[in-house]
C-alpha cells in the first residue's frame, strides 16, 4: 500500500487516464478520490458514474447528455456527466459493464477530448481527467469480445492494482483500530478493543468482501457490543484442503484427504471456466476438453448452480446479506 501511495503521488499531477483494478471492497473508489484530491484539478468537479447501476438504455444519455427532441420524453436539453466533469475528474466505476457502442464514444472522448450529445449535430470539447475502475480482468473481457482492445490501451496508461485484504493481513490491526474509533465516535459508543483470540481469527480469515466486509463487521460490533455478534461470520465458507494446517495429532487418511482435495480443486476449476465463458456450458465443456454430458454431471456433483441465472440469484442473496450487515 505504501508503494501504491507513492505511485499515486507521482501520477496525480499528470493528465493521463488511470485504470484501477482490484477485487470488490478493496477501496478503488477511495483511491480514485485521492487521485482527484492530489491533482491540479482538485478544485474542479468530481463526477462519479457507477456503470452497472444505470441501465444500458439510459447510460448513453446519462454520460453524454441529449438535445431537446432527441427522443420521446426529451423535453429539454440536458448535459451529461462528461460535460459536468469539465476541468475536473470523471470516475467510471466498473467500466467493464459499458456496452460496446458506448465504449466507442468513450474512445473518441479519450482520443480527441470531444463527444456528441444525443440528437446534436456538432461535437463538444471538454477538458476532463478520466479515471476508471474494474474488478474484472479486462484482458479476459477482450478475449471474450466484450471489451474493446483499443479502449483498454487508452485507459490503461497508468495501472494501479489494489491488493486484497488477505494479501495485506498485517494491516488488519490498524484497520480494526481505525474503524473501532470511528464508529465509537459516530454512534457514541464505548465498544472495547477486540480480544487477542478474535484478532487472530481476523488475520486467518480470507475476507472475500475485503476492507468493506471488515468495516461492516466492525460497525456491527460497535452497535451490538459483543464479539459473539461477529465471530460467527469468520468461519471459512469452504474447506481449504491445501492448507498446511492439517492436524497430525491423530490418524490421517491420506486417500480421503487427497480425494477431497481433488474434488474441491475440480469444483473451483469448473466454476472459474463457467464464469469465464459467462455460464455457456457448451463452451465450458470444450474448454475443459470433456463432453457436455460429463460437464453437466460434474456441475451437479460439485453442487454448482445449473445455469447463470441460478448463480446470479445466489450472488443477489449474498449482496443483500452484505448490505444488511
Amino acid at each position: 500500500m505504501q508503494s501504491l501511495r507513492e505511485r499515486l503521488a507521482k501520477i496525480a499531477g499528470a493528465n493521463v487516464p488511470v485504470l484501477i483494478q482490484g477485487e470488490s471492497g478493496t477501496g478503488k473508489d477511495i483511491i480514485a478520490r485521492m487521485i482527484h484530491a492530489a491533482s491540479p484539478w482538485k478544485t474542479g468537479p468530481w463526477v462519479k458514474v457507477n456503470c452497472p447501476a444505470i441501465p444500458g438504455t439510459l447510460l448513453e444519455s446519462e454520460l453524454f447528455g441529449y438535445e431537446k427532441g432527441a427522443f420521446t420524453g426529451a423535453f429539454g436539453t440536458k448535459p451529461g456527466r462528461v460535460e459536468m466533469a469539465h476541468r475536473g475528474t470523471l470516475f467510471l466505476d466498473e467500466i467493464s459493464e459499458l456496452d460496446m457502442s458506448l465504449q466507442s464514444k468513450l474512445l473518441q472522448l479519450l482520443q480527441d477530448g470531444q463527444f456528441c450529445r444525443i440528437g446534436a449535430q456538432e461535437d463538444k470539447k471538454v477538458e476532463v481527467r478520466v479515471v476508471c475502475a474494474t474488478n474484472r480482468k479486462l484482458e479476459e473481457e477482450i478475449a471474450n469480445g466484450t471489451f474493446r482492445a483499443d479502449l483498454f490501451y487508452r485507459i490503461n496508461v497508468v495501472n494501479l492494482r489494489m491488493p486484497s485484504l488477505r494479501e495485506r493481513a498485517s494491516d488488519i490491526p490498524d484497520l480494526v483500530a481505525y474503524f473501532l474509533e470511528y464508529y465509537n465516535r459516530k454512534f457514541n459508543s464505548r465498544a472495547k478493543p477486540l480480544s487477542a483470540e478474535l484478532m487472530n481469527a481476523f488475520q486467518k480469515y480470507r475476507w472475500p468482501g475485503n476492507v468493506r466486509e471488515l468495516e461492516n463487521l466492525m460497525k456491527r460490533y460497535v452497535i451490538l457490543g459483543t464479539e459473539e455478534s461477529i465471530s460467527g461470520d469468520l468461519r471459512p465458507q469452504e474447506p481449504d484442503f491445501f492448507s498446511a494446517d492439517i492436524s497430525v495429532d491423530g490418524p490421517i487418511s491420506l486417500k480421503k484427504i487427497t480425494r477431497q482435495a481433488v474434488h474441491e480443486l475440480e469444483r473451483k476449476i469448473i466454476l472459474k471456466v463457467l464464469q469465464h465463458h459467462h455460464w455457456n456450458r457448451k463452451q465450458a465443456a470444450r474448454a475443459l476438453n470433456i463432453s457436455y454430458r460429463a460437464l453437466l454431471y460434474k456441475i451437479r456433483d460439485a453442487g454448482l448452480p445449473s445455469n447463470r441465472a441460478a448463480r446470479r440469484s445466489q450472488d443477489d442473496d449474498m449482496t443483500q446479506t452484505v448490505a444488511a450487515d
